[in-house]
């Protein structure tokens, strides 16, 4: 089986929050933690986690995990400068990357795992995991479109990608719309805890 990794990007300003996302108390740990952990707990083989903005508090959450940590310095270009960060930080040796927002930790490890299992039973280099025909996240990229990644620019970001190679995505239906959902904001985040109480 070819070596798939996980891309966490945590390295968002947080601006619509008003205060460091990443670190906020989420099901009796914080939002990276529970993202990281339900990452840990799949199929995937290794972790890379994108700091920049509050990278000192951060870190000091990641630590505690067996994970790779990358800082972005341009991470107030957006999300795309942290995708990049961290292909670039990926081992030449590996398959795939599983490209998975910081501030969604209601997305379960069974979804990730069905990502990562109908990339494995296909032949497609992107997964899109879907909800209700929508489109979502984690993607799942094979390695053959790294380079590709490396030049990616304008205002697009990562959907650049799937614009250009449409006859290369496939959609999985997930039946959960974790998929659709981050957290941006303090009603949000109030949101997401009260779904959880």
């Amino acid at each position: 089986m070819t070596e798939i990794w996980g891309i966490v990007l945590a390295a968002g300003e947080s601006k619509r929050m008003g205060s460091p996302k990443m670190t906020l108390p989420f099901r009796g740990k914080t939002i990276i933690e529970t993202v990281i952990g339900n990452l840990l707990a799949s199929k995937i083989e290794k972790c890379i986690v994108v700091v920049g903005a509050d990278r000192t508090e951060v870190l000091s959450l990641t630590a505690k995990y067996p994970v790779v940590n990358c800082f972005n310095p341009n991470y107030k270009e957006g999300m795309l400068s942290s995708v990049k960060c961290g292909f670039d930080h990926l081992p030449s040796e590996f398959g795939a990357a599983l490209v998975v927002l910081g501030d969604q930790p209601m997305i379960e490890t069974e979804v990730i795992n069905l990502v990562i299992e109908t990339y494995i039973n296909s032949d497609k280099g992107i997964v899109v995991p879907v909800h209700n025909g929508k489109r979502g996240h984690p993607l799942l990229i094979d390695r053959r479109h790294r380079e590709e990644i490396s030049g990616l620019a304008g205002p697009h970001g990562l959907k650049g990608l799937l614009v250009n190679h449409p006859e290369d995505i496939l959609e999985v239906e997930t039946g959960h719309i974790s998929v659709l959902k981050d957290i941006d904001t303090q009603e949000e985040y109030l949101n997401e805890l009260n779904q959880i109480i």
